[in-house]
């Protein structure tokens, strides 16, 4: 529910603070105190346009409405809040703030965001309708989702939704599967030609790496081998290292024992092994290297080609046995399209006909649903000297390519306000009154189909009173049963239904609020009820209509 509204500088507002209750809330006073800009401001709040009624008060810099909301934990708006990267409170703060030039800035939770998203969050939790209105239940974009909330056909309805998700999902991928047929012929040759050169050449990771070694080793063979031949001889010749070592050993072991030395005996052994086993790698290596001369040419010959299939294929060496194994994927798979695209073909056609089977079901349950509004709605015309409108839930059938998440049909609410007068949009309605006393008979019938937080009404009756003004009193009291409902009133029959009673008196240049108590509420009541003199029997009619408003229905009618 909206549980506070905070005005200042806007219009004839310096600063109010207004603080609402669950059920009925009404706001009464004189033409011109500031009633409906109050209304405005909370709009403003909500994301609503800066009209004329949302300027800056004269000598100040910025106006501001803020409207806190105590909402349900689970409450859809606090998930839309979290996703937008905005931190969620215990309650939701919708601020906006306009400047002396018009420009406005909005904030959720005291966090700056564009009007775009303070308007989706806003018209979540607040619906206003005023004078001429052409939001809400007035926005034909509106109308199915809230037929299917009256008739309780949300789950057939998501159920639909996704089966028309799922057919476009195949029919996307069959088309897919078409387009790849239809180039079938030239993708076919020039991947069996990928496949043929590359198993030809039949490339290694790692591959180029060791082959560029291995030709730096051969280009150096020469070299390499002169070094590694002398090498061999300072280790292994006549006058070598192992023949010095074994020399020194054998002069060792001739002494006595007890000259011996077994410590650098052993390190002579280490060393004479070590050389040794040097020596065998170095002849080891020379022999790799006193190869056939036409080696060095044939790994020359495998590199440049592994580097030239790289850039043939744009990619480095190491992968072209990734591009290899695509390639075949991808002609397996062009070899077995035919066969793919019949299965997806069928596949399609399934989903089709369960998508339409479900969208037919759910047409039936609108039909049925639109029925029950009709009559619905129409019982509430007539008490709100509405005799003579009618009306309809239009369900225009959908042609076969439009038909799509939404079912079969587009949902419209439409209304005909006189007799033999064409079925319109309802904000064909020519008066205002009128206007607001069809969206209270609408808002009535759809009562338990996805109420806002808080509902609002500009002078919803307008031009009637006696038994008619009584009739909208009850309905709105009704409704509020549901929803909290916020009311601009001249309707003493109206204003005695409220939970909570507001005062908007014009104070010189400033626009005051004051709730009223028990004997204040008597006092306006009388006021609405006699005018500026406000005698003892406007009084005592005021305690009536108080008695009766809040007495429970079953009792005025024994009354």
């Amino acid at each position: 529910m909206l549980a506070t509204l905070r005005v200042r500088d806007l219009v004839l507002i310096e600063d109010v603070e207004l603080e609402f209750t669950p059920g009925l809330n009404v706001l009464t006073g004189e033409t011109g105190a500031g009633k409906s800009i109050l209304l405005d401001a909370l709009g403003l709040a909500a994301g609503a346009r800066a009209g004329a009624r949302s300027s800056v008060r004269p000598d100040a810099q910025q106006g501001s409405a803020s409207a806190i909301f105590e909402l349900p934990r689970k409450h859809a708006v606090r998930a839309l809040i979290v996703e937008n990267g905005i931190p969620s409170e215990s309650e939701v703060l919708l601020r906006r703030t306009i400047a002396v030039d018009g420009r406005t800035r909005g904030f959720v939770n005291d966090e700056t965001v564009g009007v775009g998203l303070l308007r989706e969050i806003g018209t979540s939790l607040v619906e206003i309708h005023g004078q001429a209105d052409d939001r809400g239940l007035f926005d034909n974009s509106t109308h199915r989702k809230l037929l299917d909330a009256f008739g309780r056909n949300e789950v057939a309805a998501a159920k639909t939704a996704e089966l028309f998700a799922e057919y476009g999902r195949l029919r996307d991928h069959a088309a897919s599967l078409r387009a790849m047929a239809e180039t079938a012929a030239t993708d076919t040759a020039y991947l069996r030609h990928t496949v043929d050169e590359l198993e030809v050449l039949s490339p290694n990771a790692g591959e180029e790496e060791r082959l560029a070694s291995e030709r730096a080793l051969l280009m150096n063979a020469s070299r390499i081998s002169e070094e590694i031949s002398a090498a061999i001889d300072i280790l292994g010749g006549d006058h070598g290292a192992e023949s010095a070592l074994a020399a020194a050993l054998k002069r060792l072991s001739r002494l006595q024992e007890e000259a011996r030395q077994p410590s650098a005996e052993r390190g002579l052994e280490q060393a004479f092994a070590f050389a040794e086993e040097a020596r065998r790698e170095l002849e080891a290596l020379l022999s790799r290297l006193d190869v056939d001369a036409g080696e060095l040419d044939k790994k020359e010959e495998r590199l440049f080609a592994l580097r030239a299939a790289a850039r043939k294929y744009s990619v480095a060496a190491d992968d072209l046995p990734c591009v290899l194994a695509d390639a075949q994927q991808k002609l397996d798979t062009l070899g077995n399209s035919g066969l793919a695209l019949k299965e997806a073909d069928a596949q399609t056609a399934a989903a089709h006909a369960s998508f339409l089977n479900a969208a037919g079901r759910l047409s039936i349950l609108r039909r049925k649903a639109a029925q029950e509004l009709e009559s619905a709605v129409a019982g509430e015309l007539v008490p709100l000297k509405l005799d003579n409108a009618k009306f309809r839930v239009s369900l225009e059938p959908l042609a076969k390519e439009e038909a799509g998440a939404n079912g079969l049909e587009r949902v419209a609410f439409e209304v005909a306000t006189m007799a033999d007068a064409p079925f319109g949009a309802l904000t064909k309605i020519a008066s205002g009154g009128e206007l607001a006393r069809f969206s209270l008979a609408l808002k009535v019938a759809l009562s338990e189909a996805s109420p806002p937080a808080a509902l609002v009404f500009d002078e919803v009756d307008r031009g009637v009173g006696g038994a008619v003004a009584d009739a909208v009193g009850e309905r709105l009291q009704r409704l509020a049963r549901t929803t909290q409902v916020l009311l601009v009133t001249h309707a003493p029959q109206v204003a005695a239904r409220a939970e909570r009673h507001f005062r908007i008196a014009r104070e010189g240049d400033r626009t005051e609020v004051q709730l009223l108590s028990a004997e204040e509420r008597i006092e306006e009541l009388a006021r609405m009820l006699s005018g500026a003199a406000v005698t003892e029997e406007a009084r005592a009619a005021a305690r009536r209509l108080l008695a009766e408003a809040q007495s429970p229905p079953s009792a005025r009618k024994r009354a």
